[in-house]
């Protein structure tokens, strides 16, 4: 295969248009799938992909024109180009028009792409097999999967711009079911190499659960103190950034929408010291410190491509301090350019201890162990609905005293921001709903008052 930064020259070198952006993402990924406690599949993929985005001068702007294909050789190149430009040419200006940044090197342009494989297991093949070992003696069944992904992205333009970045991550996902399967529980663990993936702590946390199964407490629908734990709170503010878009905002359609006209930015909407922000220099989770993306929308621009992404507030003391921007809707809502980044970090003032810790802080309420199936009720509040999964837990007096039935529920992320009772430390986690999506999130533990059980789910 043709090394990407070859193609990415060949391909700007032979752009007869204004300007040419070529974007190549090569990505492996080591994988390990199970079932039953017994390993399944194993493998190693390897693709490519490569965007070719033309650019054409028109008036005051610039048209764009964009192909997305895989694994191209040169062969392929003078269609592509070809194509790009011929819908370059058939547009008018882009809404999303700004100048495009030149000679600009980031990374290191030159190396190859670090390839993953079946050794980054090593150590976790090993200790997932002696759990497999001990899940069947004690007549437990342990389905999931373990995969590491490394992507290496290039974008290089006619303009100047070298630019790349590495990614890599790796996420293992556990289901354990016992007692002829009427009991279900589930774990997932985010990291960036396996090294400090601990089996150990999964087995432990999976037969807590599924102990703690064997008491069932019937409770109705309706609104209780409920624990949430860091990948639950993920999933839930990860919708929120969804709809944190400015132009959507400006335009009306979202909660962050001003009655009237304008956005919320300066509201405060947290009853308690609520940090959110975005950071490509924080240390616990790294990410790129400038804009790489291969279409425009909502959330990103072509024309910004080459951008630095600096540090983001997007809450800071409870207000909301910033909507995901483009350098066009920075100028269309007067805001500053925020750009979206690569990893997000939630912080509450005063928030300390472990999932474990919280439980002591709750009366009388619920622990959950995920949700599943979020959607979207009405965007005018957020309030999204769902449904529990693989463990409620009813706690009683600071101590969990059974599991109860699962549920469907109602609530809103904004809402719940102004009934956080008590948080926990936040930690790097993994969303099960948006798992693959979200891969660098620190979130803490969430006590927040009167969630909304809406329905009871005979779902396990």
């Amino acid at each position: 295969m043709i090394r990407a930064q070859e193609l990415i020259e060949k391909i700007t070198s032979d752009a007869t248009c204004d300007d040419c952006i070529v974007v190549v993402k090569d990505k492996t990924q080591a994988n390990l799938r199970w079932a039953g406690s017994t390993l399944t599949t194993n493998g190693v993929i390897q693709e490519r992909s490569l965007t070719v985005i033309a650019f054409v001068k028109t008036g005051e702007g610039m048209a764009t024109g964009g192909v997305t294909r895989t694994d191209v050789n040169l062969t392929e190149v003078p269609a592509l180009l070809a194509e790009a430009i011929a819908a370059a040419k058939a547009g008018e200006k882009a809404e999303d028009f700004a100048p495009l940044a030149t000679d600009i090197a980031i990374g290191d342009w030159a190396a190859p792409h670090i390839p993953t494989g079946p050794e980054v297991f090593s150590a976790f093949a090993p200790a997932l097999g002696d759990m497999f070992s001990r899940s069947v003696s004690d007549a437990i069944e342990l389905f999931g999967y373990a995969e590491h992904t490394s992507e290496t992205t290039w974008v290089g333009s006619k303009g100047g711009l070298r630019l790349r970045k590495d990614s890599p991550v790796g996420r293992v996902e556990m289901t354990g079911k016992s007692h002829e399967r009427t009991r279900s529980t589930w774990n997932g663990v985010e990291t960036r190499d396996f090294k400090d993936v601990s089996v150990a702590s999964i087995d432990a946390h999976i037969r807590q659960r599924l102990t703690w199964q064997g008491r069932h407490v019937d409770l109705p629908a309706g609104r209780y103190d409920s624990l949430l734990p860091s990948g639950s709170v993920a999933d839930l503010f990860t919708y929120m950034m969804w709809v944190s878009a400015a132009r959507d905002v400006h335009e009306g359609q979202s909660v962050f929408s001003k009655k009237g006209g304008g956005t919320r930015v300066g509201e405060k909407l947290s009853n308690v010291g609520f940090q959110f922000f975005s950071d490509p220099n924080y240390e616990a989770l790294p990410a790129a410190n400038f804009v790489a993306t291969a279409v425009s929308s909502p959330y990103s621009s072509v024309f910004d491509n080459g951008q630095p992404i600096k540090r983001v507030d997007w809450f800071k003391d409870g207000v909301l301090k910033s909507l995901i921007q483009t350098r066009a809707s920075a100028q269309l809502t007067k805001l500053d350019f925020t750009p979206i980044a690569e990893n997000l970090i939630m912080k509450v003032d005063g928030g300390q201890g472990t999932l474990e810790d919280l439980v002591k802080k709750v009366d009388n309420g619920l622990l959950l162990t995920t949700f599943w199936y979020i959607r979207m009720v009405d965007p005018n509040s957020l309030l999204l609905t769902g449904l529990t999964r693989d463990g409620v837990y009813h706690i009683k007096g600071g101590e969990v005293v059974g599991a109860t039935n699962n549920f469907r529920w109602n609530d809103s992320p904004v809402s719940a921001l102004n009934r956080i009772m008590h948080a926990g430390a936040s930690e790097w986690t993994q969303p099960r709903e948006w798992a693959g999506d979200m891969a660098n999130m620190r979130t803490p533990p969430l006590i927040v008052k009167d969630f909304n059980m809406s329905t009871l789910s005979p779902g396990n």
